[in-house]
């Protein structure tokens, strides 16, 4: 099978990715509840989630960062060229993900550095996912080990 995805070489250090969009709505919240047991009614209980700051009901943080990572394969960088999710770190959720808002996710290549192994090296992102009105509803910083390119096989447009 070839791979589709970028290879660790395809990576360099400043570069920004960004995704498409989505919406988040009431049903996203509803599956997410039931797939992980979060039923917190903040997210789930539109009266009680009246009477908090909020004024409404809200995504998970937790959803907001998977439907990050979903975007971040939608992109097809990482197809077929991934070994492994090694790490988020310093996530912060900063502005709530409402019903209705339309988020999409912002990567700009933070690191790259060799593995200590020769056909791999490690592509570490700085992260942001923003609302429709730019502003930024989650940030982290991503650690994937990537795939290097196979020897002989130049970059193909």
């Amino acid at each position: 099978m070839q791979a589709r995805g970028r290879y660790w070489e395809d990576f360099k250090v400043g570069e920004a990715l960004v995704s498409g969009r989505r919406t988040v709505d009431g049903g996203d919240v509803s599956r997410f509840a039931g797939l992980t047991g979060d039923f917190n009614p903040l997210h789930t209980d539109a009266e009680f989630a009246k009477t908090t700051p909020f004024g409404a009901r809200v995504a998970h943080g937790i959803l907001t960062l998977a439907v990050s990572n979903g975007q971040q394969n939608l992109g097809g960088w990482f197809e077929g060229t991934t070994l492994a999710l090694l790490g988020l770190d310093r996530v912060r959720f900063t502005t709530p993900v409402k019903f209705g808002d339309t988020v999409h996710t912002e990567m700009t290549v933070k690191a790259c550095r060799e593995s200590s192994k020769p056909d791999r090296g490690v592509v570490t992102f700085d992260v942001t996912v923003k609302n429709q009105h730019g502003e930024a509803v989650c940030t982290y910083e991503e650690s994937v080990l990537m795939r290097k390119r196979p020897t002989g096989k130049g970059v193909t447009a």
